[in-house]
């Protein structure tokens, strides 16, 4: 059976008042609040065929009914309306994300604004390494036979490690090894670094080239490590207001799944496939994460994709209002890190 236009406009009615009040809709209250234009018999009988075809559910013997997985996906991709920023909504992401310091300010006020303005739990991928290109590399002398390395990305990202030199250097010899590496490094992508950095001992002076492989080795350690793929999270205490019939009565295996960094990469990852995701119940496929919807987005400065953001709630989620957010918070970063290039 395909659903007639009436049909649809009883589910999206069903949908917003579900997500509004936590409470099963009932036929009356949706003729009451809703310009449906029918009797409230044939809305009942619009219900029942909208549970026969899977995207309404009983959950107990009164007249009420609330939407399934497949009735919330079927809101998302059809039924729901773009829903544009409020003035207060605009305000609080400029006043929260304007001013920030650095990358780590960034990072850490962006996940506590879209935990606040959504009402979810709301997680945001540090840039990744590998996505991020070199604006500049510098080494510090801490002694003569030790160097700081303390690399800088386009993506505000700084990366500091200590470097064991296999003989002293004089200051005149430290600056010769920091020209070199940035004259070969400055504005490649780190994905595309390691050659570069290998080809890097060949290229100094045969009387640094112990010091410089040294160096070239901490640096590629530095690419590969797992460390680049940090992770912020926020509001996991707004799972506690969810409603009697969210999450199947437990959130505890949510919040243990949210212990998990490889769980929360998972939740924002494929950010670069689709401009913006949306998973709703049993379309993720952490297990745990079922009874929940995540919506998800990449950010990065112009087109480029260098982390992940995205919140996660119960499925009786504020769809239009949720993915406005995501996307307009995302915007928002990339911009900045786009104006500190």
């Amino acid at each position: 059976m395909s659903l007639d236009d009436r049909k649809l406009d009883v589910l999206r009615a069903i949908v917003e008042d579900y997500v509004a009040t936590q409470e099963p809709v009932g036929s009356r209250a949706l003729v009451e609040r809703h310009q449906l234009r029918v009797s409230a018999a044939t809305v009942r009988n619009d219900m029942a065929a909208l549970e026969d075809e899977g995207y309404l559910r009983q959950p107990h013997t009164s007249a009420g009914r609330v939407p399934t997985d497949r009735g919330y996906r079927l809101f998302v991709d059809k039924l729901s309306r773009i829903k544009p920023l409020s003035p207060a909504e605009r305000r609080a992401i400029e006043r929260f994300l304007v001013g920030a310091v650095d990358l780590d300010d960034v990072v850490h006020r962006t996940v506590r604004l879209l935990a606040q303005v959504t009402g979810q739990v709301a997680v945001v991928q540090y840039p990744s390494l590998t996505r991020s290109a070199v604006r500049h590399l510098e080494l510090v002398p801490v002694s003569t036979t030790r160097l700081m390395l303390v690399l800088i990305t386009d993506t505000g990202r700084v990366e500091q490690r200590l470097v064991e030199m296999p003989f002293p250097l004089e200051p005149a010899e430290v600056a010769s090894l920091r020209a070199l590496i940035n004259e070969k490094l400055d504005g490649t992508r780190l994905s595309d670094a390691p050659p570069l950095i290998q080809a890097l001992v060949e290229d100094v002076d045969p009387a640094l080239r112990r010091g410089m492989a040294a160096l070239a080795a901490v640096l590629l350690e530095t690419l590969i490590e797992r460390k680049d793929e940090r992770i912020a999270l926020a509001g996991t205490a707004n799972l506690t207001r969810a409603g009697l019939l969210d999450f199947q009565g437990s959130i505890r295996p949510i919040l243990e799944a949210l212990e998990e960094e490889v769980v929360l990469l998972k939740l924002i990852g494929s950010v670069e496939s689709e401009p913006l995701r949306v998973r709703i119940g049993d379309e993720n496929e952490i297990e745990q994460m079922r009874g929940t919807s995540i919506v998800s987005t990449g950010y990065g400065p112009g087109v480029n994709v260098v982390g992940g953001m995205g919140v996660l709630g119960p499925t009786r989620m504020d769809y239009p209002g949720t993915i406005s957010i995501v996307s307009a918070v995302a915007r928002y970063v990339g911009d900045l890190i786009a104006e500190n290039n």
